[in-house]
Order: C-alpha cells, then structure tokens, then sequence
C-alpha cells in the first residue's frame, strides 16, 4: 500500500489507487481504508481550515492503529492523524495528504468496569465519547467519572490528549488527573500499556501531549456513585472583585461538604441583549432577570457564579434547601437575582446537547468558531477583567464568556500540560457562536480580536498559557513550554522520533530520514 500512497504523494494516478484493492491487504487492515470521501476529516468545528488528508481509515482496533503508524515510517513524507468526534479549532486534527484515522470506528472496543483495591475504574475505547461513557456507566452500574468537560460529544482520547476540564475540576482535577492507565500507540508503530508505575515517561506524556508521542486506544476511568438529581443554581455580581473572593472561596475549601459538587462562572452584558446580557442568565422563562437590582454603579458587563449540588432521590427538598442556603449564605452576590433549577444527573451532564440543537436550528453551530481558551492566573486576573472583559469584550461575543477557578495542586506536574504560576489560575474561554457574515462579525474580525487580547497579555506580561495552544513557530512553542521545551522534545524524540504523529499541531516537521 505503501507505493500506492507514495504515489499519490508525488503526483501519481490517484484514481488508480482508489480503485485498487490490493491497498488494505498489503497493510493486513481489518478497518477500511477510503481515498475518495475525505472531505470531513479535512475540516474540523472551529471551521477555519481546510485540508485534505490522502486517505482516511477506520481501523477496527489496536492493531489496525499500530499498522498504519508502522507503514507511514516506512515512508519519508506520510503523517498519520488521529480524529475524535471532529471538535479540534485549528486543525489539530488534520494532516495534510496524510492519513487520519477516524477513531470513532473503535468506540465500542472497550467497556469493562473493574475494581481494585475498593475503588472502581472503567476500561474504555479512546475512540469512545463521553456521553456514552456516561451513559453506560450511570444506567448500567449507577456510577460515573468524576471529571467532565462541558460538552460531551468529544473522545475519550482527545479530551485526555489536552486536559478535559469544567466545574468539577476544582475538586477532582482535569480529566488527565483522573486516569490511572491507558494502551497507547507511540509514533513507531509499538503497543504499550503505561500508567504512574509501567511505561511513566509515555504515561505522563500522552496526558495533556497533543497527540505528540501516541494515540489513545483506551483508558482506564476513575469512578464514582453517581446522584439522582442535581440542583443547578446561578447568582449574580456586579464587582469583579466579590465574584472572585466568592468563587475561590468556594473551590479552596478543605471539606467537601463546605461547598458545591460543581463551580462555574461566565460573563455577561449589562443590557437587555438576547444573546450576551441579562437574558442569558434564567434557567426558565417563567424566571425573570430583575434589572433593577443592579446597582447604578455596575459597569458595562456583570459576572454569574453557576454552582450545583448533587443529590438523591431519598433526600427530603427541605434538606437540600437546607444545604443550598447555607453555603449560598456565605456568598455576596447580589439580592434578588438567584435562578435554580432541579434535573436529573444525566440532563445536568448533558445540558449544552440542548444548546447544540437550538445553534444547529439558527446556523450558527456550523459557522465558523474562532474561540479562544486561556488559563489566566490569579494575580492578573483583576487587570485581565478590566481591559479584556470590561473594554474589549464589553458588547460579548455571541456566545459564553467562561471564567472560573481551577486549582494547581489537584493537576500532575509530570504531565505535557502547561499552567501559569500560582496554586488558582482561571479558565477564561471565549466561546463564540455567531451567524454568518454579513449577519455575524467576519471571521477575520473575531480573529483579530483574538489578538487583541494575546497582544495585550505580552505586552502586560500577563502570566497566562494558551489551552488548546495552536502556534506558528517553534519559537511560540518554546515559549509556551518554557523551560520544559527540552523534556517536551526528548519525549517526541523517544515516542516518535520520525515526527509522524498529529502534524496538524505544527510543532515538529515530518523527518524525512528512513530508519
């Protein structure tokens, strides 16, 4: 198969090798192998690139994974990229007349709940998305992992691939920090099992490594007993500076009964706008925003905290009233503007599939999302809110403003993920959802805000590191890694030294050198 590729990558007669059948047994693949229907592995949500791979294949396991790894070293120029559920921004997913591989096509490969030493762990696929995982884990064994990101329909492998963080975070760590051993393929074609004991280099290294050094097949999952229901609850704040004495209150406590199972926060407008101000906020809309408890004072942007508390059914509501209104007592959030709502654990966790729907319905979930995702620390987090939050993005920005606490010590300094200095940073991402131009801003406009707001923070020294990073140049990149650069490039040098894995990273160049 291997000169077939090396055809096609050279100028060769490609309809020939999409009609030659002899490809998938030279490779001895049982996934399949397609040359025409490239088009989706070639774009990604953040919608802004476009490139075609050479071929994409959907292996049936492992073993299909570590066959195309080992003929791309055979080869001076093919890369070979893994593809989740297609969530990457700026095409970290893609490679360019290379070969991607579709892991979805392996989702079901694994799931075996297991217990060691009295604690319960999943097996799962990389290829599986978490809202199955959720699925399965809670209807069939009444449990569930502890760490999620927002948003569900994302891989396994690629959420551990970069970190994997929402509102549980603060007391359980990133997604990474709660995985105790995977099956990775590295970038020479070798099978290796890795956890804090076998293989540690791979391990921490594939955590937060941006495909770098190997593909996810599985993971083992940290689990918990999952809740019936969960109560949802927003407050509001006017200062900047209450909302964030508040929230950190909240996630440095020493007691896990001294504060909620789940803390967030966004931004928003001071005004009536539908899609950035007041109405972003209730839940419901018999629930109404009473502006005037706002006071004259407040600037052109507000802050929400967004809690929630897990429960089960056999509690009595006065008991979880109980428990809400204690820990809400200690907050300073402004009187009167208190939203709740109570759902079932699986609704909580599944909540922005509801917002996916309503932005599939008026054109923006397809539009292009040049969203921008940092972790701020906390002492420039004040002047980061009164340039970007309160001059920059005073009119929003069409979608949700996150900024919430995450705290350093529940993260393993081992792995390749990059954070400011201090035990709380912030995660601020920006999170545009916006209609097509003319209708919306211009794609361009929105990136230049972007970089508006990176400008400012080397400008002012902000201490911040890119999530999700997407740089040009190797410098940007050691800058981003700073003085880990040279671990981070002896773990390439070890895992894959022919730089084949996930060039759409634009870290290393593809070596042309034969081994």
């Amino acid at each position: 198969m291997i000169a077939y590729l090396e055809r096609c990558l050279h100028g060769g007669d490609s309809e020939s090798i999409q009609n030659d059948d002899v490809g998938e047994s030279l490779l001895q693949l049982q996934g399949n192998v397609d040359f025409e229907a490239t088009g989706l592995a070639g774009k990604d949500f953040g919608g802004m690139h476009s490139i075609k791979p050479l071929a994409v294949i959907t292996p049936s396991g492992v073993d299909d994974v570590a066959r195309v790894i080992k003929a791309a070293s055979r080869s001076p120029n093919l890369t070979v990229a893994a593809r989740g559920n297609g969530h990457s921004l700026n095409g970290q997913a893609m490679a360019y007349r290379g070969l991607v591989l579709d892991m979805r096509s392996t989702k079901a490969n694994y799931f075996e709940v297991v217990s060691i030493n009295g604690t319960k762990y999943v097996d799962v696929s990389g290829g599986a998305l978490w809202e199955d995982v959720l699925k399965r884990c809670v209807l069939e064994y009444g449990l569930a992992p502890r760490s999620w990101t927002d948003y569900l329909a994302l891989t396994v492998g690629g959420t551990l691939s970069n970190a994997g963080v929402s509102g549980q975070a603060y007391k359980f760590g990133p997604q990474t920090s709660n995985v105790t051993e995977m099956d990775v393929v590295t970038g020479k074609g070798e099978v290796l099992t890795c956890s804090e004991t076998e293989n540690s280099e791979l391990f921490y290294g594939v955590l937060g490594g941006l495909g770098q050094f190997g593909i996810i097949t599985r993971a083992r999952v940290m689990l918990q007993s999952a809740p019936d229901m969960v109560r949802w609850i927003k407050v509001v704040y006017a200062s900047f500076e209450d909302y964030t004495r508040d929230v950190e209150l909240l996630v440095s406590v020493k007691h896990t009964d001294d504060s909620f199972d789940y803390v967030e926060g966004f931004v928003f407008v001071n005004s009536d706008d539908p899609v950035n101000g007041w109405p972003t906020v209730p839940f419901l809309p018999d629930q109404r925003f009473d502006a005037t408890k706002i006071p004259r004072t407040a600037g052109p942007v507000l802050y929400c905290l967004e809690v929630a508390l897990h429960y089960n059914n056999i509690d009595h509501p006065s008991t979880v009233d109980k428990v809400v209104n204690r820990l809400l007592g200690r907050l300073k959030s402004l009187e009167g503007l208190n939203f709740q709502v109570d759902l079932t654990y699986m609704e909580f966790l599944l909540r922005v599939k509801q917002a996916e729907e309503q932005a599939r319905e008026i054109g923006t979930w397809d539009n292009p999302h040049p969203w921008l995702n940092m972790f701020v620390s906390k002492k420039d987090i004040i002047e980061f809110d009164r340039v970007v939050f309160n001059k920059i993005l005073k009119h929003g920005i069409g979608g949700p403003i996150l900024v919430y606490p995450l705290l350093r010590s529940k993260w393993d300094d081992q792995t390749s993920i990059m954070l400011p200095e201090g035990e709380i940073f912030y995660l601020v991402a920006l999170l545009r959802f916006t209609l097509p131009y003319p209708k919306g801003p211009s794609v361009d406009k929105l990136i230049a805000q972007n970089k508006e707001i990176i400008t400012y923070c080397n400008k002012e020294m902000i201490d911040y590191k890119m999530y999700f990073p997407h740089y040009q140049s190797e410098e940007d990149w050691k800058r981003h890694f700073g003085c880990k650069w040279t671990r981070f490039v002896e773990r390439k040098g070890a895992f894959d030294p022919m730089a084949i894995l996930a060039p759409g990273q634009r870290i290393f160049t593809r070596n042309h050198l034969l081994p």
